[in-house]
């Protein structure tokens, strides 16, 4: 004999039952989702895969680096937005008061996860300490006030077109690519320069994409970045050129033998991905924008895992 059917009481119950616990695993999603992003954790996550990339392509051994690298992005990019609390509660409303609410644990954290960061550097001599405080004494220059006076009216590196992106790629750049190389006591080869500018023009992008968020908080404290100064638009094309000069690199350094075409072809995922994001400017939400570009890494991570694994 056939069952019967569920009745519209038990169907309703099951339904119930389902949003129940769709609404728990969102919430504890949430939780979760919170206070990685908006800490500024994601950022030392990816900031340790980049790492690994450059140990992986050039061959070096395994040491702290990645763990220091994650340790100083975590300090500096969670002191970052403590320092800009007033300036982000319009451009970033969620993160402003997260990090608001939670600025005393966020700056002992942050506090403990620099001398960490320092205690490990140590250990790798003084190249690798000076590389590791390398990135604080470039953002203490670029996002601290000091240096206006009422007799000598300077701006803020942070504040000044071309200035702001290229320091923070260059000084990131620097420690990613370099720090493991130290730790290894190896040399700096022409594979090493390669992946060098292939990782200040990609930061350079994603510098600007993440302005593109705070274009209008940005004009009103006159702060000068890609978005304030050209359009939206222009921005995205002018981007887009950036990026493909970064694949001409990579393009180069094949062609005179420095990195192995695979070697290039993995870091080109990354550039297909930065593209991929370059072109949803203007277009998309803009507060995805700035997190999905720091992302396009990561599937340069995880292919070089998968082939570490294979």
């Amino acid at each position: 004999m056939a069952s019967e059917p569920p009745t519209w009481r038990e169907v309703t119950h099951h339904q119930t039952t389902n949003n129940s616990h769709f609404k728990r695993l969102r919430d504890y999603s949430e939780r979760v989702w919170k206070p990685f992003v908006y800490s500024s954790a994601y950022l030392a996550f990816i900031a340790v895969a980049e790492v690994i990339i450059v140990m992986s392509l050039l061959s070096l051994p395994l040491s702290p680096a990645p763990i220091v690298v994650g340790l100083i992005t975590f300090t500096i990019y969670t002191n970052d937005r403590l320092l800009d609390l007033e300036s982000d509660a319009a451009s970033n409303p969620q993160r402003t008061a997260f990090v608001r609410r939670y600025r005393h644990p966020l700056y002992v954290l942050s506090a403990l996860a620099y001398g960490l960061a320092v205690a490990l550097a140590a250990l790798g001599g003084p190249l690798a300490f000076g590389l590791t405080l390398f990135p604080g004494v470039v953002w203490v220059l670029y996002a601290m006030d000091w240096i206006s006076t009422s007799s000598l009216p300077i701006q803020r590196l942070k504040d000044v077109l071309f200035v702001n992106s290229t320091l923070v790629a260059t000084a990131w750049s620097l420690t990613i690519v370099l720090l493991p190389v130290a730790y290894a006591n190896a040399t700096v080869t022409p594979a090493a320069g390669v992946i060098f500018g292939y990782f200040v023009l990609a930061t350079f992008v994603n510098t600007e994409i993440a302005n593109v968020r705070d274009i209008k908080s940005d004009r009103a404290r006159g702060v000068s970045t890609l978005p304030t100064v050209l359009s939206v638009t222009r921005t995205r094309h002018a981007l887009y050129g950036i990026t493909l000069l970064t694949g001409s690199i990579l393009g180069y350094g094949v062609i005179e033998g420095y990195v192995t075409a695979m070697a290039a072809g993995v870091l080109s995922v990354g550039l297909v991905c930065l593209l991929g994001v370059t072109g949803a400017i203007g277009r998309i939400d803009e507060r995805w924008l700035s997190i999905s570009a720091e992302c396009t890494r990561l599937p340069v991570f995880a292919l070089l895992v998968l082939f570490t694994l294979l």
